[in-house]
């Protein structure tokens, strides 16, 4: 049985790109590896909501993605996520929203991943606006 290719800050970002929401999005992998994952969006104009806060379902995109990329470094490309849940803590304002994923448990056909989602602002200080926990699958087998 050969093992998959090893994943790296490359191919986690040749991956995101080849979606066409993260795209859309415009959203970056910062950092990938040893069972964590950093995804970031800026705060534009068009992902606000009514009020001028960052859409939550731009904060739950950014939280669904860095939990599966932080559970791919330890389950290998190929996962989905199962499902997962997202306690929003305050509006998202700020410039950019950072979300951190860490894998808490990996077997050999899944992961519970968590993350926090922080809003930078434009003096560089972090504000937690929302917390996420979900199951990621390994696909195919």
């Amino acid at each position: 049985m050969t093992q998959p290719p090893a994943l790296d800050l490359a191919a986690a970002e040749q991956a995101l790109d080849s979606q066409p929401f993260s795209r859309l999005l415009q959203a970056r992998i910062t950092a990938f590896g040893d069972g964590s994952a950093t995804l970031e969006v800026d705060v534009r104009e068009e992902l606000r909501q009514q009020n001028g806060h960052l859409h939550g379902g731009v904060v739950a995109y950014a939280a669904d993605n860095a939990l599966t990329f932080a559970a791919g470094t330890t389950l290998g490309p190929a996962v989905l996520t199962g499902g997962f849940s997202i306690q929003y803590v305050r509006p998202a304002r700020g410039r950019i929203l950072v979300a951190r994923a860490e894998v808490v448990h990996s077997g050999r056909r899944q992961a519970v991943v968590r993350c926090d989602l922080v809003t930078v602002d434009d003096a560089g200080e972090e504000k937690l606006c929302a917390v996420a926990q979900g199951t990621v699958l390994a696909a195919g087998g």
